[in-house]
């Protein structure tokens, strides 16, 4: 049975868009197109949207609970910033893996050994016994956090090529979704389970095995489809409308790219409040007197933020030259956020953590900007994996030094001073980064 190759007549300076308007067949074509139907396209949504749900809950269900974890395994305060370092370590070591392992098995292959890994860790890391075995469960969640991460933005730039602003918003919503989620209900659930902290960060795991379950028939699935396949060729080609497949390319010099570096360095800022944000936020609130329920609360509002800005900012970011103005709108959230922490934390708790989740989403602004700033497929696989590797490398003094901070000073001030003064130079770099160019253009091959 021929297959179908569909095109358009519609182009664009970089892709080449496909519709349903013009078909023909194409005898002894290979069957990839074929075998890639609506219904595949539908599928591959609602599994990014899964791996979404699943990329943080491993992080603020503990932060949800994290005085009950240091009690139950006699954890110091330098010990618990320890824990709230390993998610940006883990993702530094195992990210900048993902590209190599999605060239030789596949991304999809990868992502769903991810959702394995993310499920294996949560149901072991509460029963896994003291804290090294509970540090090494959590490391082995992170680790598939980690390649997933990396790997979504090249899935959306790979298969939804005219859709980079849209499917990163609704990636980035279902992940703020995901970690508002269990910020918010872990403290209830762990209640309804009986109040123990072992079940109550376990639980999350279900997740996991609905994420599992939907990447499995995109295992063994190598292929894009043609209208992906089609924007890549375009984009490689002379002028950008070249007709046949580009020629192999040799990887970028990624590390020359003013761009790169700024992106990388952009990413790591932000990260660093987010994971200080999901790590410590709660107990912040719980020691100026809020209760456990309500702090899970403010940080559940703090993430749930994240949920239409989170659709909203990749589709307003891919439509500006330049996405330095988004930048410093949120880092002047940001600043006010910090700022109404230290002189009113009780008072104004709710404001404090709304002008907060308006500031976390720096990070779908930060992965949109990954898509934006390569022309190609392979170019955003190797932005991607520089910037959130580098990223993740540059955030992991910074939840660990709050804890110290904390410790050693008996208050909050110095780490909220701490959190303040960072958010300085990442406006100053995502300004930068947000410049109209590709890492192409400054490094070349």
């Amino acid at each position: 049975m021929p297959s179908e190759e569909t095109r358009t007549e519609t182009r664009t300076d970089k892709t080449e868009t496909l519709t349903a308007t013009e078909t023909r067949a194409v005898p002894g074509q290979a069957s990839s197109t074929r075998a890639w139907t609506t219904w595949t396209t539908r599928l591959l949504m609602l599994g990014i949207v899964l791996a979404a749900f699943n990329l943080r809950p491993a992080i603020t269900s503990l932060g949800a609970l994290l005085e009950e974890v240091r009690d139950g395994l006699g954890m110091s305060g330098s010990v618990a910033g320890l824990l709230t370092s390993v998610p940006p370590l883990c993702f530094a070591v195992f990210g900048v893996t993902a590209p190599r392992l999605a060239r030789r098995f596949g991304p999809g292959a990868v992502v769903w050994a991810g959702m394995v890994a993310i499920t294996a860790g949560l149901l072991i890391r509460p029963y896994a016994g003291g804290t090294a075995g509970f540090l090494a469960a959590t490391a082995l969640a992170l680790m598939g956090i980690a390649v997933s991460n990396v790997l979504m933005p090249v899935i959306v730039k790979r298969y939804f090529p005219d859709r980079v602003g849209s499917m990163t918003g609704l990636y980035s919503m279902a992940l703020a979704f995901g970690t508002s989620i269990a910020a918010a209900a872990t403290v209830p659930v762990t209640n309804a389970l009986g109040g123990g902290w072992q079940p109550g960060l376990a639980v999350w795991a279900t997740l996991g095995v609905a994420a599992v379950l939907a990447w499995i028939p995109f295992v063994r699935h190598r292929e894009a489809p043609q209208s992906a396949s089609a924007s890549e060729r375009t984009a490689d080609a002379p002028g950008g409308r070249g007709a046949g497949p580009a020629p192999e390319q040799p990887p970028l010099r990624i590390t020359r790219s003013r761009t790169a570096w700024a992106l990388a360095v952009f990413f790591g800022l932000q990260a660093t409040a987010a994971y200080i944000t999901m790590g410590w936020m709660a107990q912040i609130f719980r020691d100026s007197g809020v209760s456990a329920g309500t702090a899970g609360l403010l940080l559940a509002v703090i993430m749930v933020m994240g949920v239409p800005l989170a659709f909203v900012i990749p589709r307003v970011a891919t439509r500006l030259p330049h996405q330095g103005p988004i930048v410093l709108v949120l880092g002047l959230c940001g600043l006010a956020g910090y700022a109404g922490l230290y002189f009113a934390p009780v008072g104004g708790a709710w404001a404090w953590a709304l002008l907060l989740g308006i500031s976390n989403c720096a990070f779908p602004l930060a992965l949109t900007m990954v898509g934006m700033r390569a022309r190609t497929g392979a170019g955003v696989a190797q932005l991607s994996a520089f910037a959130q590797s580098t990223g993740y490398l540059i955030s992991i003094p910074g939840p660990l030094l709050v804890g110290v901070l904390y410790q050693h000073s008996g208050g909050w001030g110095l780490p909220i001073t701490l959190m303040c003064a960072l958010m300085v130079p990442q406006i100053v770099v995502g300004v930068l980064a947000g410049r109209d160019r590709t890492v192409e253009d400054e490094v070349g091959r």
